[in-house]
């Protein structure tokens, strides 16, 4: 293990050194006014964002910092989700701003930040490609990065996406099989923009493998055999996994075809570790981040990941050690009648769901809040339906 760093702050400078980007998977916009955000871009080397419909309904809820614009939206004759809309545009529109000069000074490599279609879309094609470019169009941003799950569905919508010029950070990954399918979707909506003629020098896209959501299914099922060779196997199936994927994107992006889109410009579509903070307290805080360390991978950490790695992470090379030890593990889960392949079909079907909820929940919060508004007379006009 390398000598460890003297200073906090040098140990993500060593992340950035393993050419991999620190981005954070939070966004509120009192981290915008107060400058928190700027802080961390100057000393946690963060360099993008993302938000899900769940972070936007733990900011929107609580408190009473989007009061005031609530209050004006529901003025300005806005329903509820025009009014959230208009919220979360406002932030990511603030955020990619603030990221600019990341944007500009990484070639388009870094400083983008995420915002997701609506989860109730995610199994419609048709509707998912159409509000990817309304949403592309409002935040009006080249370093905006739309996100379209990763469904079966998903795939042709973010195929056009890119086709167009649009940004795309797909979402909801878990299994290696369906990342390779992502992989071909980016590289198909490159091969038909550059068919066009339209220039893909700055078209960027990330694929979000989600990390601990595995451990917590995979674990849950083994405990439930209850015997030692299936607990000596806990905690192990979610850094596999990803280090399974990552053996995939060296081979497709150093593939035959890739050069060839390459050659005209195209930048590799580079993986992207999420669901990194630690939710089994018997693991190591900076579990899902210590494991999967390495080139032209982006881990997205909650605030207090980001804070923990900070302090006691361990940064040097790690996604591609040991991937024979992983292919081992990922067989053993199995030998003992767990598919991995179960466990994740599973987990895109539930996350699609927790998103949808959440994003239900946020809507529902919203309206409760301009009704409040209302009722003190702090909304000029009555409220639409």
């Amino acid at each position: 293990m390398p000598n460890r760093p003297s200073s906090p702050g040098s140990l993500l400078a060593q992340l950035v050194a393993e050419r991999q980007s620190i981005w954070l998977d939070y966004i509120h916009r009192r981290m915008l006014q107060s400058g928190e955000l700027k802080t961390l871009i100057e000393r946690r080397a963060v360099r993008g964002v993302t938000s899900n419909p769940t972070i936007f309904e733990q900011a929107m809820g609580q408190g009473d910092t989007y009061d005031e614009a609530i209050a004006r939206l529901a003025s300005e004759g806005k329903d509820t989700q025009a009014i959230y809309e208009a919220l979360a545009i406002e932030d990511i529109r603030g955020a990619c701003d603030l990221f600019r000069p990341i944007y500009e000074m990484s070639a388009a490599n870094d400083g983008y930040v995420s915002m997701e279609v609506s989860p109730r879309l995610a199994h419609d094609a048709d509707r998912t490609i159409a509000e990817a470019r309304r949403l592309w169009q409002a935040i009006g941003r080249p370093n905006a990065m739309i996100k379209i799950p990763g469904t079966a569905e998903g795939l042709p919508a973010v195929s056009q996406a890119l086709a167009e010029g649009i940004n795309v950070n797909v979402t909801l990954l878990f299994s290696v099989a369906m990342y390779e399918r992502v992989i071909d979707a980016y590289i198909t909506g490159l091969e038909r923009r550059a068919a066009a003629g339209q220039p893909i020098e700055t078209v960027r896209s990330v694929a979000s493998f989600f990390v601990s959501r595995v451990d917590i299914e995979t674990d849950k099922r083994l405990a439930a055999l209850g015997t030692a060779a299936a607990s000596a196997l806990m905690g192990t199936a979610a850094v596999a996994n990803a280090k399974l994927a990552y053996s995939q994107y060296t081979a497709h992006f150093e593939g035959d075809r890739f050069r060839q889109v390459m050659a005209k410009g195209a930048a590799v579509q580079r993986p992207l570790w999420a669901s990194t903070g630690t939710k089994n307290p018997a693991y190591p805080d900076t579990k899902y981040v210590d494991g999967l360390i390495g080139p032209d991978t982006v881990n997205t950490m909650p605030p207090a990941t980001l804070e923990a790695f900070a302090d006691h992470g361990t940064a040097h090379r790690t996604i591609d050690e040991d991937v024979d030890r992983a292919r081992e593990q990922v067989a053993a889960i199995e030998a003992l009648g767990i598919r991995l392949s179960d466990v994740t079909d599973f987990l895109v079907s539930d996350g699609v769901k927790k998103f949808a909820d959440s994003f239900t929940q946020l809507l529902m919060t919203i309206d409760a809040k301009r009704v409040k508004l209302a009722a003190a007379g702090r909304v000029d006009q009555p409220l639409a339906k």
